[in-house]
């Protein structure tokens, strides 16, 4: 059993920062690829950034060069740095790791930016 758990989120002025992290707990052989998706109200949920266990990354075109994905593998982690925050990245960010074929998700941290 596996467990997907997401840490920080909250309230932040637009142009400010934030960091998430997001560890993976139980029975971990291997995690391949975590990453992060978010959504908004009234919208689909999207990749933000995604992170393979070698450290490619990929990103959504809207948080190219303000945001930031990085991992710790030996913790199970994943962390999205973000900075120069935008009204419009208000969302509930959601963790999720591929472990063995498996996905597995986080329950969502919510993430406001508003003046």
């Amino acid at each position: 059993q596996v467990q997907v758990v997401e840490f920080g989120g909250g309230l932040v002025q637009p142009g400010g920062s934030l960091r998430l992290s997001c560890t993976a707990f139980g029975s971990i052989f291997s995690i391949n690829d975590m990453g992060w998706y978010r959504q908004a109200p009234g919208k689909q949920r999207e990749l933000v950034a995604s992170i393979t266990s070698g450290g490619s990354t990929n990103y959504a075109d809207s948080v190219k060069g303000r945001f930031t994905i990085s991992r710790d593998n030996a913790k199970n982690t994943v962390y999205l740095q973000m900075n120069s925050l935008k009204p419009e990245d208000t969302a509930v960010y959601y963790c999720n790791a591929d472990h063995r074929g498996w996905e597995y998700w986080g329950q969502g941290t919510h993430v406001t930016v508003s003046s």
